[in-house]
């Protein structure tokens, strides 16, 4: 078959793709191939779903600041026939808090925050206290709190965007990729379990943790990992005062859920690896200390559920890859290495690869530094002070 744009991966970020290639250009062909389409091991539905302006690079903040305002209208402008498409977007806020050491990148990245018109707030200690009584604040140095921030459902937003970008025109197909063609400088076409052959003028590698299966494919490496990390909803038999999302020096981060709270303590010391075993000692011996430590009355909480997933964890720097030009391939547009904030940007990097492919450049976002050249010059682009 034929196809104008081939997009591997129907999660968020494929299906965001899809939507606004679909918007840019209606009589655009696109096909998303997606290996699980019930999504039971996808990365999507496991999400946290945070979305937060707090970063210190200027691309991620301005991808906050298109993509929060895009899921604040989602319920409208993905809404089909069947209806408004709501992802019960929480604006509760989100709040970094850190010690005394971390005060001046704190410092940095708030200045750079509010350059780039965020609302953020900058707390003292006493000022935390005062806004969270029931939070331990004796180790901290500050915070910054971004009230217009907070989080949604992940699997709503996946399924709205699904939708839309199917009500629009674009093709779903049900199949694994299992091989790629190339030549010098253009992928030609990708093969499937169904034994369909795709060919295609542009290609889109959005398979979040399997994205170096597909770089594989057509010979290069690429440093994306599957990095596990667990997801908990717990419950605290104490009652606590109306809280943010927060993230702490200690990578925990958790926020309210229904009666309780979702959240975990991701580490990077986790083994990569396709790993969806729930290890249920780590809440008790990892996540529970750090809470209790942060708000003492978790002392008396319980664990209800641990769900797995897997971050497409970019090992290089820890942002994303964007953009054509991996090992040579001027159709072959990278859309993958999240590291945990696929969600959270899918709208800004769907329609960022949207106008690469339609118009030949980014117009709403410069995402350049985002681009494979970084890593082909060897020269990193982390995030500072940023869990």
């Amino acid at each position: 078959m034929k196809t104008d744009v081939a997009i591997i991966g129907g999660g968020a970020i494929g299906a965001a793709a899809a939507y606004f290639l679909k918007t840019l250009s209606p009589a655009l062909d696109v096909t998303v191939i997606e290996r699980d389409p019930g999504y039971g091991q996808a990365s999507t539905p496991r999400a946290s779903g945070g979305v937060r302006r707090l970063f210190s690079l200027p691309e991620n903040i301005a991808l906050s600041n298109y993509s929060i305002p895009f899921y604040e209208n989602f319920p409208e402008t993905m809404a089909t026939e069947n209806g408004p498409a709501e992802i019960g977007f929480k604006k509760q806020g989100y709040i970094f808090i850190v010690p005394p050491a971390e005060i001046d990148v704190l410092k940095a990245n708030y200045d750079t925050e509010l350059g780039l018109g965020c609302n953020v707030v900058w707390l003292e200690p006493d000022e935390i206290k005062a806004r969270f009584p029931s939070m331990y604040v004796g180790d901290l140095g500050a915070a910054v709190l971004s009230p217009d921030d907070g989080w949604l459902d992940p699997y709503a937003v996946l399924m709205g965007l699904r939708k839309k970008a199917q009500a629009l025109g674009a093709v779903f197909l049900a199949e694994t990729v299992t091989g790629m063609e190339r030549g010098a400088a253009t992928v030609t076409a990708a093969l499937t379990d169904k034994g369909t052959r795709i060919k295609a003028d542009h290609f889109v590698n959005a398979a979040g943790a399997w994205a170096k299966d597909i770089c594989a494919m057509l010979d290069f490496a690429v440093p994306i990992e599957p990095l596990r990390r667990f997801e908990h909803y717990f419950e605290c038999e104490d009652e606590i005062e109306a809280l943010p999302y927060l993230k702490d020096p200690e990578r925990l981060a958790f926020r309210p859920e229904g009666r309780g709270y979702s959240g975990g303590v991701p580490t990077l010391e986790e083994p990569r690896g396709y790993n969806f075993e729930a290890d249920h000692g780590y809440f008790e011996h990892v996540v529970w200390p750090a809470l209790a430590h942060r708000f003492p009355k978790f002392e008396r909480t319980k664990c209800k559920a641990t769900l797995p997933g897997l971050y497409d964890q970019n090992d290089f720097d820890g942002n994303a890859i964007i953009g054509p030009g991996a090992d040579g391939l001027g159709n072959f547009h990278m859309a993958a290495g999240f590291s945990g904030h696929g969600l959270m940007h899918a709208p800004g990097c769907g329609r960022a690869i949207a106008e690469l492919i339609v118009k030949g450049g980014y117009e709403t976002i410069d995402l350049t530094r985002f681009g494979w050249q970084r890593l082909a010059d060897g020269k990193p682009l982390p995030e500072r002070g940023i869990i």
